[in-house]
């Protein structure tokens, strides 16, 4: 994306259409190069388009090979950088505005300052053609992001929660943790920045260490038992951690989903009707699959989702069996799209009873923050 809109700046500026650029990077030192498919002046020159291809590192990720189209026009002189979602890019659903991280937005500026000097201010149109579509396969609308896939940052710069390095860091950073004085052998396993976000609304933060992990679930479990850590509560999305219940402990989308198949196996066990199961495979999303059944039968959709974080519980300790591991408790606790504690498997309810947290009562569907005893 920076690229992109480098490269239409500069075209805009009078310089011939580039092949590549060379991206200032924050906090890192040097240059970094960049390749792009196509620059090119629009409407007589007072625009000019840009074309870069997303390349997101060793990691595996869905906007490989994506297509980022940045269009970039003069404003007056004195007015800034403004940037906007064009097509198939994110906007948060509580007032439309663009998606984007501070590193993101960072790195455009960086790239762009000097550049003001010369062309005055400057309105950047992100386009993801793809967006949209690709925005279909992520959990993005469960937080709120709606209409395509957030601006988060560039190439290999985003930290990708599949890349090995980040397995890496959590384990060195477990074991900072369970290296301090008084560790008391009590850890939350908080999955990704919201599931990170959540904990500390509910105040688990100040009860016991939080430690934040990305698609490495399983590796994670086996090393905070290797180090001392008895209790481990597991906060996270349930269209998440629901692979967990399905014995998938790596959780990229990449390697593995079968979300919905998951809740089919769990619900024959809970003894649900055929047709209700056949309607939840049919839905998009776990999100939807749990609407549908919440409208249907508020009793068997609460029963059924109970089942799925007990399940989490049962599968998350016989893996931790398969390595050898057998002195660690295990306590799930999922959250829904609105950021509400909503489930917990037995094990689970009782670390969050000492912690001091309750499950989110069922009429908070209103959108109410989450519940502290």
């Amino acid at each position: 994306m920076a690229a992109a809109a480098r490269a239409a700046a500069l075209v805009l500026a009078g310089s011939a259409a580039p092949t590549s650029v060379d991206l200032r990077i924050p906090a890192e030192q040097g240059l970094r190069r960049v390749e792009l498919h196509a620059a090119s002046l629009l409407d007589g020159g007072d625009k000019a388009l840009a074309i870069s291809i997303c390349d997101p590192g060793a990691g595996l990720d869905l906007t490989r090979g994506l297509e980022i189209w940045v269009l970039v026009s003069l404003r007056s002189p004195g007015e800034g950088l403004q940037i906007h979602a064009g097509e198939g890019v994110g906007r948060l659903e509580q007032d439309g505005s663009l998606c984007i991280s501070g590193f993101a937005r960072e790195l455009l500026e960086l790239n762009l300052s000097d550049l003001l000097p010369v062309l005055g201010g400057l309105d950047v149109e992100v386009v993801f053609p793809r967006g949209r579509e690709l925005a279909l396969r992520t959990s993005n609308s469960a937080f709120g992001v709606v209409e395509g896939l957030a601006l988060i940052g560039t190439q290999a710069e985003v930290q990708t929660s599949a890349s090995p390095d980040q397995l890496q860091l959590a384990r060195e950073r477990l074991r900072e943790l369970t290296d301090q004085n008084g560790f008391a052998g009590r850890l939350t396993l908080v999955i990704g920045e919201n599931g990170l976000d959540l904990a500390e609304q509910l105040g688990l933060s100040d009860q016991q260490p939080l430690l934040k992990s990305g698609n490495w679930i399983g590796p994670l479990l086996v090393a905070a038992a290797e180090s001392g850590v008895r209790q481990l509560l597991v906060l996270g999305y349930h269209g998440k951690l629901i692979k967990l219940a399905g014995g998938i402990f790596h959780t990229h989308h990449h390697l593995a989903d079968a979300r919905l198949e998951v809740l089919a196996a769990l619900a024959v066990q809970q003894g649900l009707d055929l047709e209700s199961i056949r309607a939840m495979l049919q839905t998009a999303s776990m999100e939807q699959a749990w609407c549908w059944l919440q409208a249907h039968d508020l009793e068997q959709a609460m029963g059924l989702w109970m089942a799925v974080a007990e399940a989490v519980e049962g599968r998350s300790e016989a893996y931790l069996k398969r390595y050898g591991c057998t002195g660690m408790r295990i306590g799930a606790a999922l959250f829904n799209r609105d950021r509400q504690l909503r489930w917990a498997g037995p094990e689970g309810l009782l670390m969050l009873r000492h912690c001091g947290v309750q499950l989110h009562p069922l009429a908070a569907d209103s959108g109410q923050g989450p519940s502290l005893r």
